[in-house]
């Protein structure tokens, strides 16, 4: 593990040190047989780093990434902190008003996109936006310019320019912001956790001494780089520590396996569903002729999760945490097998409560309520929500950081997690907002008003399927499957909806406000479900 104190726990820092240690040493593989060492990353990230600051990226600005899981993902990221500036990777799926929100409340000065995702951009004003210059990764002369606005556009590759990087970097602090990642709102529009260096450092450094990562680890990395598991748990875990990390696009049950075998892997993270879907896949002869000795995943469910570690040999292992707060507590590798169970809170960086949600006093051990959070060490949390300084102040009341997340602790001092208080839906490992679906949906000529709610998913353990209750116009009709086209040309693949309901009118209270919990209880037997009829969403 690589031994900084505190004050020098930066993105920069840590690559220039392990550069310098491990030299030419493969650090991280992708597909297509490309691969960056050690070196490679700090070098050809200061490279990118002049080209960034020759069109202009400088101390504080953003730059907005919407990139596959390549290696151009990671040089941006560090030569982007390696201006101070902040790197702000979002998910590849978004297009729309989902897109168009996080554009507009970043203000990104440089945007970096794959050419394969460029039309996402179709229908967004980018000529009306903070960006200044648009850089390409892959088909730059084949990608339309009018996509973007008619901002200056370049190849990715020609920002990679010679000359003495020093001469532009400037060392960050563990307090200056790294990265800004979105995360789903509830009751609103996605936020952007304004992440500090140190912060990102903690994420790989808990999760490489909780999994024992070492030199002779390769960790299988199959979760996108937009979210912090994928980047900064597994991928900076395998840097500040000389492990190798194999890098894949995409998760897929099917395939799972046998990357496991093909990268050798001795370790990987699952999320979500993910784990119960390799679980489910047909058994076989391979399923132990691997070398993976464990697996971060959560949720896990008793129904699959016993079985899974016996099947393929493999130990689970539980935490909790959110972007926003870091992973506050972890299972040891000697525990047996508890779900629902998310081990001892890391008391050196964190306090945790189970609060009352109504009036926030500490609740007995046993009883279920909030899980609140707050840091021991400064700058190992998020610092607040970029440009949205009410929701900052709301979650954090009475001095905690309220995850809307509900627990309880055991006499034990462990803490397991029951379930969301949120109005958030969580479909095949992503957080959706039901507020930015339903403003979706509203904005179709034939609806009046809708109420999107999470109703469970019919694969036993699973999680959310996404439910839509829409009231029409009175002059107005519309089927379900013109309601989902609607949806798949402005929304991510994942939250379009399965269900769909007509109802004449929505459960609202005195003030005006939907009563969703009676939408959540109704049976979906009688719903129109596209699944059964055959509607398949593109990606």
């Amino acid at each position: 593990m690589l031994d900084l104190p505190r004050s020098r726990w930066t993105v920069v820092e840590a690559v220039r040190r392990q550069a310098e240690r491990y030299g030419d040493r493969e650090f991280a593989t992708f597909e297509e047989g490309r691969s960056l060492s050690f070196s490679q990353l700090d070098q050809q990230s200061g490279a990118l780093a002049l080209g960034l600051s020759d069109v202009g990226l400088r101390n504080g600005d953003r730059a907005l990434a919407l990139l596959s899981n390549g290696p151009e993902l990671l040089l941006s990221l560090v030569a982007t902190n390696k201006l101070n500036a902040i790197f702000v990777p979002i998910n590849t799926g978004l297009k729309g008003s989902f897109l168009d929100h996080q554009l507009r409340n970043s203000e990104p000065r440089v945007l970096l996109v794959d050419a394969t995702l460029a039309r996402a951009f179709e229908g967004i004003d980018l000529a009306a936006s903070s960006v200044e210059v648009v850089v390409v990764v892959g088909d730059h002369e084949g990608t339309p310019p009018a996509l973007f606005g008619g901002k200056t556009t370049l190849p990715f590759a020609s920002l990679l320019r010679e000359g003495n990087p020093e001469a532009v970097t400037q060392e960050p602090a563990p307090n200056d912001i790294s990265t800004v990642m979105y995360t789903s709102g509830t009751t609103g529009p996605s936020k952007g956790v304004l992440m500090p260096h140190a912060h990102c450092f903690l994420l790989g450094y808990n999760l490489a001494r909780t999994v024992r990562l070492s030199e002779q680890d390769v960790y299988y990395v199959c979760m996108p780089l937009f979210h912090a598991n994928g980047l900064f748990m597994q991928t900076f875990g395998c840097l500040l520590t000389g492990a190798q990390a194999a890098i894949v696009r995409r998760f897929t049950a099917s395939g799972w396996l046998a990357d496991i075998r093909k990268f050798r892997a001795t370790l990987t993270n699952g999320l979500g569903v993910m784990p119960e879907f390799v679980f489910r896949q047909p058994p076989t002869p391979e399923d132990r002729d691997h070398r993976l000795r464990a697996m971060m995943a959560v949720p896990i469910a008793a129904e699959w999760g016993p079985d899974f570690e016996r099947r393929f040999g493999v130990k689970l292992v539980q935490g909790f945490g959110l972007t926003e707060t870091n992973i506050v507590c972890y299972t040891d590798l000697e525990d047996p097998l508890e779900p629902g169970c998310c081990g001892n809170v890391l008391d050196e960086w964190f306090d945790v409560r189970v609060v009352d949600p109504a009036t926030d006093d500490e609740l007995p051990v046993g009883e279920v309520g909030e899980i609140v959070v707050r840091p021991t060490k400064p700058s190992c949390f998020m610092t607040g929500y970029f440009r949205m300084a009410d929701k900052t102040v709301e979650a954090w009341r009475n001095l905690w950081f309220h995850t809307g997340d509900a627990g309880r602790f055991d006499a034990k001092g462990r803490l397991f997690f029951v379930d969301r208080i949120k109005d958030c839906i969580r479909r095949r490992g992503e957080n959706i907002s039901s507020y930015e679906v339903e403003q979706v949906i509203n904005a179709h000529p034939a609806v009046s008003e809708s109420a999107v709610v999470a109703v469970a998913s019919p694969i036993p353990g699973g999680e959310d399927e996404v439910k839509a209750c829409i009231v029409l116009r009175d002059d107005m009709n519309a089927g379900p499957e013109e309601i989902l086209d609607f949806c798949q040309a402005r929304m991510p693949h994942y939250a379009v909806p399965r269900y769909v309901q007509f109802l004449s009118e929505l459960p609202k209270t005195s003030t005006g406000k939907f009563q969703k919990e009676g939408l959540r209880r109704q049976q979906v037997t009688d719903t129109w479900d596209r699944e059964a009829v055959g509607y398949v969403v593109q990606r």
